[in-house]
This record gives C-alpha cells, sequence and structure tokens, in this order.
C-alpha cells in the first residue's frame, strides 16, 4: 500500500511527544527512588493484517541509588511493559521486562553493572531510534546479539576518560551464552563481549562508533553461515539550538534477522533522522532507514539472492507536547520496497503503515 492520500491528510495534524520527569517517591539519608510510566494509546492503519489495528500498551520503571561512601554509589533500574492491544484472557495478554540491571559506580573510575540492558551496538544505533513511533530498526533488534536490549550483559562505562578529557566516553561490555531451552532460536546466543566509544566535540556535535563480536550458538550455526556474529557502526549527531541531526552507518555478520527469522550473512545499514523543535511544542520528523542483505536466500528457498533489500522506508512524522506529561503522535513509515519473489519467500511486509497515539507519562 503506498498511502500517499492518507499521507496528505494526516500531515496537517502530526503532532509530538515529550520526554517527562520521573516521580520521585523517595530521598532521604543518599537513598533515592524514582518512579517513571507510560500510558499510550496507540493505533496502526496498514495494508499489512498483522500491523494493522491496536497497539497500545503501559511501561513503568523504578530507579534506585544509594550512596555508599561519598565516591562509591549503588543504583538499579527495572522497567516493565503490560500489553493492552490483547483480550483479558488472551494468550499474549501479560508483561514484559524490558530492563533489569544493577550496578556500581566509582567516581571517574566508571560504573560497572549486570542484568537486562542495552548492547554496546546501542550506543551509536540508538541515536537515530528517535522516531515518534518507528526506527531503529535497520540493525537494532531485541535479543538478537548486542543490537539493541538483551539479557545476560556485564557493561563497563566510563565518562570523561576517567576525569581527564571532557565528553570522551567509552565502554566495553560482555555478554554471556543464552541458550536455554525456553528460548527461540533467534533469541540465543554465544559468549560475546564488544566496545564503543563517543566524543562530544562541542557545539552540540558528538562522533562515535562500537564494535561487538559473539559466538553462534551450535543450533545457529547449523545455517552454515560460520560461528561468529560480529557488526561494527560508526555515527555522528548535532543537538542543539532545538535542532536535532543523527546519521549512523552500520555492517553486521551472520548476526542479523530478516522477514520469517532468516538470518543475513551481511548487512549494510544506514540511518538518517532530522528533527526541529518548536516553541509551540510541535516537532516535525523526517527519517530514512535502510538495510541492504548480502548472500541472502540460504533458507528461503534454491535460489540464492546475491543482493536485496531488507529494509527500506521514508519516515514522516511528528510530535506535539501539550506539556510535560501529556503528547500526541503521529507516524508515517513509507516503505519503499516493493513486492517480488525474495519478498514473499523471505516474509517481509511490503505495506506502508500510520501510527496514531496519545501518551500520558511521568
Amino acid at each position: 500500500m503506498k498511502n500517499n492520500k492518507l499521507l496528505a491528510g494526516l500531515l496537517p495534524i502530526m503532532m509530538v511527544a515529550g520526554a517527562a520527569n520521573a516521580a520521585e517517591l523517595y530521598n532521604k539519608d543518599g537513598n533515592k527512588l524514582d518512579f517513571s510510566g507510560q500510558i499510550e494509546g496507540n493505533h496502526y492503519i496498514s495494508d499489512d493484517k498483522g500491523e494493522d489495528g491496536d497497539n497500545s500498551f503501559v511501561r513503568f520503571g523504578i530507579r534506585g541509588e544509594t550512596q555508599v561512601t561519598e565516591q562509591i554509589i549503588g543504583y538499579g533500574y527495572y522497567q516493565t511493559e503490560l500489553t493492552a492491544s490483547s483480550s483479558e484472557n488472551g494468550d499474549d495478554n501479560g508483561s514484559t521486562t524490558r530492563y533489569a540491571f544493577a550496578g556500581i559506580k566509582f567516581g571517574d573510575a566508571g560504573s560497572f553493572d549486570y542484568g537486562r540492558n542495552d548492547g554496546i551496538l546501542y550506543d551509536i544505533g540508538g541515536w537515530t531510534d528517535v522516531l515518534p513511533e518507528f526506527g531503529g530498526d535497520s540493525y537494532q533488534q531485541t535479543d538478537v546479539f548486542m543490537t539493541q536490549r538483551a539479557g545476560n550483559l556485564a557493561t563497563y562505562r566510563n565518562k570523561n576518560f576517567f576525569g581527564a578529557v571532557d565528553g570522551l566516553d567509552f565502554a566495553v561490555q560482555y555478554q554471556g551464552r543464552n541458550d536455554s531451552g525456553d528460548r527461540n532460536k533467534s533469541d540465543r546466543n554465544g559468549d560475546g563481549w564488544g566496545m564503543s566509544t563517543t566524543y562530544d566535540l562541542g557545539m552540540g556535535l558528538s562522533v562515535g562508533a562500537a564494535y561487538a563480536s559473539s559466538d553462534r550458538t551450535y543450533d545457529q550455526s547449523q545455517d552454515h553461515l560460520g560461528d561468529r556474529a560480529d557488526g561494527v557502526s560508526a555515527g555522528i549527531k548535532y543537538d542543539a539550538n532545538d535542532l536535532y541531526l543523527a546519521a549512523i552507518y552500520g555492517q553486521t555478520y551472520n548476526m542479523n534477522l530478516y522477514g520469517d527469522d532468516f538470518v543475513a550473512n551481511k548487512t549494510q545499514n544506514v540511518e538518517l533522522v532530522a528533527q526541529y523543535q518548536f516553541e509551540n511544542g510541535l516537532q516535525p520528523s523526517l527519517a530514512w532507514v535502510y538495510s541492504k542483505g548480502k548472500d541472502l536466500g540460504h533458507d528461503t528457498g534454491s535460489k540464492t539472492y546475491n543482493s536485496e533489500e531488507l529494509v527500506n522506508y521514508i519516515d514522516v512524522g511528528a510530535n506535539y507536547h501539550f506539556n510535560s506529561n501529556f503528547t500526541a503522535k503521529v507516524d508515517y513509515k513509507i516503505n519503499m520496497l516493493d513486492s517480488s519473489t525474495f519478498t514473499e519467500k523471505a516474509g517481509i511486509s511490503t505495506d506502508d503503515i500510520v501510527s496514531v497515539a496519545v501518551v500520558y507519562q511521568f
């Protein structure tokens, strides 16, 4: 579906979402506890019946901090999501743990935490994952190695390079093996590690890069693509004077999924985003998200596809702050992929999607 008429009708009413501060529950004797939440009524419009319909949800988060000594701080964070789009007796009407980690910070020496957190590649991938609804999905995938949210992550982070270089941050991450029987094949990983570095050049301009490498599990390696999964990304962003611009490029090997859980031998990924925040609360957003796969087709039939587009869409949307707690947003994902034998065999959608939502957050 190419929703050109629908796009023209929705553009005048596109509106923007903003961030709200968490509610402080407790702050005494060096101990702090904050509570945050988001209730979103969200509806998708698409010819793809798997996407069309209600996508409402609720999220709650708890962040705690305790002052152990003058230089040592302990902290923890938990966030869960509850679906609101299923019937009360539906099989998928449950909760999902998005984040759950705890750690300790040692002044300028850095911090260390363990649990369910963002993977190291998302240190750069998150720069463009700021669209009203869509975005951040060229190579960033949940529970796929260290590309986005994942479990069994031990992370060391250091800001300002031990306090010696303002703006120079780096991180090192280890991911333990996730290969239990209750996981899907695509949600598993072997032992892996990664690192990232970002540098704030000043005047709102930052650059960064990240790398990750992991063992693939025995079941994953049966596709004969290799025993390792690797990814690298680099990005640049500008965030000042109410203007946000970001661009990232990434490559992955034997890591990314496409369509019906097929694995790409190689992907080349580009994401570009531009947003501007007006004083009246309106924040238009324009983005392009692209991923090309190489050496595909090992599981999609007898034909091997050398080079195919896996993701290619232009995103036009906007958020609108009524105040710090209430937001409305519209996001239009204009799918640039054409239906073909490859997309049909792989199970890749080629339809447009429109998201319309109102959000209460604190």
